[in-house]
């Protein structure tokens, strides 16, 4: 995976130009905002509560690999296997090894950003087993053929005519795109034989509780139950941050997951599995397998870029991103998009390679405002910028004219010489207030830049054109 500048671009400005898109995600992002900081605003005391969830969320990490001991030991005293990954090949052969030891042809899943991560479902294909999203979002978009557009409804970019089109095909009948309950019904129906039959289930993980070795989902569908609990093996992938040392902690995350994620008071299904089937338990997979997943994570506590680790994928920043909601999730060709991507992308696969998502914000700061753990997105960006600049990532031609523009800042005479020499040259471009250049000449792509004044406002206060009312 890659994604240069201009890549990025294009895609931004596909986007922007699809008003089907842009509805979809405006709809989508804009419900979430309002619910959200609705819920946020009847939360008492919900400042101290984020405050105590970044202070323990900066705790954990500084304890990292002692939680992380403490969560083995407890989830093996429980019946579990716990497995270590450093990277997703690891992580892979792991969760092959364990399918082929049961003969796994089938794989139910539920929904899980560290899969996307490591493409799991690629590399299950490519050994023989078919892997099936169950989440309703995750599989309405593995019908397309598509990857997930955002951290918590990867669907936000379908509306419910093209959700109709797709399942119509699935199930062989035309279904109404005005019947929503109807075609949940017909997903219920189709994926129940899948729960049935599947040798083997496979789920993410939001939280795993040191102190007594549980996994916790955390879903508004009854699919991760099913996915848990009707085959009889359970694989569950974490990422190594995901650790928190009590139910204490662990409550306090899920009192801020859901109401900054989808503007409920706690989601409709929040699960803990501790170990497999006990002797007299109605249900339950005869094996636990968690795996905990590195893939570079451990290399950033310490650094400028720890802070990131403190996610826990609510998805808020995305919701009130300007960038996100007119660029959409796909732009980002990344499982991890909008201003948590723009950092953690870069992080995990490498900043040459994702060059663009660094400037693929507008600095302002919102997703910080909304973000439980209050985790400074901005800083973190600025970071990788000038890491961009240290190592020579950019292009030879945009060095040379930083530098340029730079000095130019710099310099109180150049700037007003420059100017004045601009507005001059502007003149056979500029019409109703903005220059209109080439598009190959134009460093802004499609987007109009502004045309520079008559007179600078330096001029016009020394005029005494501009009034100080304050």
């Amino acid at each position: 995976m890659s994604l240069s500048l201009q890549r990025f671009r294009k895609e931004a400005q596909t986007a922007i130009e699809d008003p089907v898109l842009q509805g979809a995600l405006e709809r989508a992002t804009g419900d979430f905002r309002a619910k959200r900081v609705n819920l946020i605003g009847k939360l008492t005391a919900a400042d101290e509560m984020r405050d105590h969830l970044k202070a323990s969320r900066s705790a954990s990490l500084g304890q990292l690999a002692e939680h992380l001991e403490t969560f083995e030991r407890n989830a093996e005293e429980a019946g579990a296997h716990v497995h270590w990954a450093r990277n997703a090949q690891e992580a892979i052969r792991i969760m092959l090894e364990i399918a082929g030891q049961h003969g796994a042809q089938t794989v139910v899943k539920a929904k899980s950003m560290a899969s996307e991560e490591i493409h799991l479902n690629q590399a299950l294909l490519e050994s023989g087993i078919t892997p099936i999203e169950t989440d309703l979002g995750e599989w309405i978009i593995q019908l397309a053929d598509e990857p997930p557009s955002h951290i918590i409804t990867p669907a936000t970019h379908k509306t419910r005519q093209q959700v109709a089109e797709l399942l119509s095909v699935e199930a062989g009948k035309t279904l109404s795109a005005e019947d929503i309950p109807g075609m949940t019904a017909e997903a219920r129906r189709l994926l129940r034989q899948k729960f049935l039959t599947a040798d083997l289930g496979f789920s993410g993980a939001n939280l795993l509780v040191a102190e007594t070795g549980s996994v916790v989902l955390v879903t508004n569908e009854g699919n991760g139950r099913m996915v848990t609990s009707l085959p009889p093996v359970h694989i569950a992938l974490a990422g190594i941050e995901r650790v928190v040392p009590t139910w204490d902690d662990a409550a306090v995350s899920l009192s801020l997951l859901a109401r900054s994620a989808t503007g409920q008071p706690l989601s409709i299904y929040t699960t803990a599995i501790t170990g497999p089937a006990r002797p007299g338990d109605p249900d339950g997979p005869q094996e636990v397998h968690i795996v905990l997943l590195d893939n570079l994570r451990a290399g950033l506590v310490g650094t400028p870029y720890e802070e990131i680790l403190q996610c826990i994928r609510c998805g808020a920043c995305l919701n009130v991103c300007p960038v996100y909601r007119e660029a959409g999730g796909h732009a980002y060709n990344s499982p991890y998009s909008g201003p948590i991507g723009a950092v953690l992308t870069p992080l995990l696969f490498g900043l040459e390679e994702y060059e663009a998502l660094p400037q693929a914000s507008t600095l302002c700061h919102a997703c910080t405002e909304a973000c439980p753990a209050r985790i400074d997105i901005p800083r973190m960006l600025l970071e990788l910028r000038r890491e961009q600049v240290d190592k020579r990532h950019l292009p030879w031609h945009e060095r040379i004219m930083e530098r340029f523009a730079a000095g130019v800042l710099a310099s109180r005479p150049l700037y007003t010489f420059g100017a004045s020499v601009l507005r001059v040259l502007q003149l056979p471009f500029a019409r109703k207030g903005s220059i209109h250049l080439p598009p190959k000449l134009n460093p802004a792509g499609e987007r109009k830049l502004p045309a520079l004044g008559e007179r600078s406002f330096r001029e016009l206060w020394a005029a005494g054109e501009v009034k100080d009312d304050g």
